[in-house]
């Protein structure tokens, strides 16, 4: 595994760049089964591929929907979730459990979310990741943040939130 490359796994899995988040993508899965929501007909799941690599990240942004992360390969993720009440979380998916670390993390509807990868494990200067939306992911149920609003509501995440918005 050493020599897995960037490259290589964006090759294998058939990773593209995410459309509006940042990172490469593959959705992996959806369910044939529908659900009446609020929102309208939904998936009851969908699930993806997600990489990061160093100067990528997952812009701050909030969905419609529930989420589960899952960590596979590489070097840990660095998550900050911001609480519709005001509150806020930064959580760390990845391997190292005794650091704190896990290798899964959920993220609720209405919850501001945004991602970069920390520091490398080896050679790999990437990392995997998997989501699990549920309902199912729709580009429409996608809302980005602007960094100025964030900024204001959660000042002491400025810089980070700084970090994981467009300008």
């Amino acid at each position: 595994m050493s020599d897995l490359t960037v490259e290589t796994v964006k090759r294998l899995l058939n990773l593209e760049p995410h459309p509006r988040e940042g990172g490469c993508y593959i959705r992996t899965w959806e369910s044939g089964e529908f659900l009446d929501t609020t929102i309208g007909p939904r998936r009851t799941s969908t699930a993806i591929y997600y990489l990061l690599e160093p100067g990528t990240f997952s812009e701050m942004h909030r969905l419609r929907s529930d989420e589960v992360f899952h960590h596979y390969l590489g070097a840990p993720v660095e998550m900050l979730q911001l609480q519709p009440d005001g509150s806020s979380a930064h959580i760390v998916i990845g391997p190292d459990l005794a650091a704190g670390q896990r290798p899964q993390a959920v993220v609720e509807r209405h919850v501001w979310q945004g991602s970069r990868m920390v520091g490398a494990i080896g050679s790999l200067g990437f990392a995997l990741l998997g989501c699990t939306v549920s309902p199912g992911f729709e580009f429409e149920d996608y809302e980005q943040g602007t960094r100025a609003e964030l900024c204001a509501q959660w000042p002491q995440w400025s810089e980070l939130i700084a970090e994981l918005t467009r300008a």
